[in-house]
C-alpha cells in the first residue's frame, strides 16, 4: 500500500502549467468582465503566474497565447520569466479569431485561408526556438453548421495536409500536441471533435505528434478517464488541459463540477506511468475566471488537482489489483473509494512547509497584499482578455 511518503515524492515532481489567457479579462459569448488589476501586456501576466508559483510551489511554467502574448523580443521575456522564477512553457496558436476564418482555417476550402493559417503555426513553432519551448498547441474551430455546407473527407485531407507541413518544420526536441473539442463553435460538424480523430492524425504524423485531453471538451456521462487509459497504452497522451463543466464547456476551475472524475482521471494516470520520473505527459490549466478572481482562481485550481494526485497515489495497488483478480467487484470499487474518501490536505500541508513554503496558499496570497497592490498600480492602458 503506498504511504504519504509516496505521495509526497510524486508531488514533487509533480507541476502544472498555467495559462497566460487565465490572468486576463474574460467572460461568456455575452460579456467580457472586467477586474481591477488585470494584466496589460505578456510581462504582467508572467509576473502574476510567478505569484501562484510563489503560493503553490508547483506552478513553474506559463503557457503562452499568440497573438494574444505577442512580444518583439522573446527572449528578452523568457529571461524576465526565469528572473521571477518562472519559465515560458507551451506556445498556443489562434486560428479563430480573424474574419478569414469563417468557414475554418486550416481545413478552409480556399487554399488562400489554409496557407494563412499554416503560415501563423509556423510562426508559433518559429517563437518556441525563441522561448525554448518544446511543445506547440493546436486546437481548431474548424467545423461546419450545416449539412451540405461542404465535404466532410475533404476537409480531413486538408486538415491532414496542413498538420503534415508544420509537423515536417518541428525541432528534433520538439513536438506537436493536437487537441479536441465536441462541439462549438461549429453547430453541425467539428473537424477535430474527438480523441480518436485526433489519435489517428497523430498517428499518420509521427512519434513527435500526441493528443492533448482538454477534461471538458467531452459529451455529458462521457468516460473521460477511459480514453486516458488508452492514450496512455498507445503512449499517445501528451498533455492535459485541465478545466471543470456542468454542461458544455465551461472553463470552470478543475475539479469543481466532479472532484470523483478528476480522482478517477489522476488513478489511470498513476498507474499508467503518468507520474513517472520522464513521463511525456504535460498537465496545464486551461481555464477561465470569468467571476473569480484571477489568481486565487489559479491557485485553487493547482491545490484541487494536487489532491486528486495524492489520493490516486494513495490507492492499494495491490489489493486492488487482488480484488480485480478474483472478481469482486464490490471489494475493488471499495479500494478506490477508500483512497477517495482520504482527507490528504494534511499531507499536502506539510508537503508545502518541507518545501519552505505557507502551508495555507490561498489564505497565504490573500494575506500577501499583491492585489491591492496590483490593482492600484495597473491603472491605465488596455487590459489584456480575449483577443488582446
Amino acid at each position: 500500500m503506498a504511504t504519504p511518503k509516496e505521495a509526497k515524492e510524486v508531488l514533487k515532481r509533480f507541476w502544472i502549467e498555467t495559462p497566460s489567457w487565465a490572468y486576463g479579462n474574460s467572460g461568456t459569448r455575452f460579456k467580457v468582465f472586467a477586474q481591477p488589476g488585470v494584466p496589460r501586456d505578456p510581462y504582467e501576466k508572467i509576473a502574476d503566474a510567478a505569484q501562484v508559483h510563489k503560493f503553490t510551489g508547483a506552478a513553474p511554467s506559463v503557457a503562452l497565447h499568440i497573438p494574444w502574448d505577442k512580444v518583439d523580443d522573446y527572449k528578452h521575456l523568457a529571461d524576465y520569466a526565469a528572473e521571477l522564477g518562472v519559465r515560458l512553457g507551451t506556445i498556443n496558436s489562434n486560428t479563430f479569431q480573424d474574419d478569414d476564418y469563417k468557414l475554418g482555417s486550416v481545413c478552409h476550402p480556399d487554399a488562400k485561408i489554409r496557407q494563412k493559417a499554416v503560415d501563423h503555426l509556423y510562426e508559433c513553432i518559429e517563437i518556441m526556438g525563441k522561448t525554448g519551448s518544446t511543445d506547440v498547441k493546436l486546437w481548431f474551430a474548424d467545423g461546419t453548421n450545416y449539412p451540405g455546407q461542404d465535404n466532410l473527407a475533404d476537409r480531413q485531407d486538408r486538415l491532414a495536409d496542413s498538420l503534415r507541413k508544420c509537423y515536417d518544420r518541428l525541432g528534433p526536441d520538439q513536438r506537436m500536441l493536437l487537441e479536441y473539442k465536441f462541439f462549438e463553435p461549429a453547430f453541425y460538424s467539428t473537424d477535430v471533435p474527438d480523441w480518436g480523430t485526433s489519435y489517428v492524425h497523430c498517428l499518420e504524423l509521427g512519434e513527435k505528434a500526441s493528443v492533448c485531453v482538454d477534461t471538458g471538451h467531452h459529451a455529458p456521462g462521457t468516460n473521460i478517464e477511459f480514453i486516458v487509459a488508452g492514450l496512455l497504452r498507445a503512449k499517445r497522451l501528451g498533455a492535459f488541459d485541465f478545466n471543470s463543466r456542468f454542461y458544455a464547456d465551461d472553463d470552470l476551475i478543475v475539479g469543481a463540477a466532479d472532484p470523483f472524475q478528476l480522482f478517477r482521471i489522476m488513478h489511470e494516470v498513476n498507474i499508467n506511468g503518468g507520474f513517472d520520473i520522464g513521463t511525456p505527459v504535460s498537465y496545464v490549466l486551461d481555464q477561465c475566471h470569468n467571476i473569480e478572481a484571477k489568481i486565487p482562481g489559479q491557485i485553487r485550481s493547482i491545490m484541487n488537482v494536487q489532491e486528486a494526485v495524492a489520493k490516486a497515489v494513495l490507492v492499494d495497488q495491490d489489493a486492488l489489483k487482488k480484488a480485480q483478480l478474483a472478481g469482486d467487484v464490490l471489494a475493488g470499487h471499495e479500494v478506490l473509494m477508500d483512497a477517495y474518501n482520504t482527507d490528504v490536505r494534511g499531507l499536502l500541508r506539510e508537503w508545502r512547509s518541507d518545501k519552505g513554503i505557507d502551508p495555507e496558499p490561498m489564505k497565504a496570497y490573500a494575506a500577501s497584499g499583491y492585489a491591492k497592490k496590483i490593482a492600484t498600480d495597473r491603472v491605465g492602458g488596455n487590459q489584456a482578455g480575449w483577443g488582446a
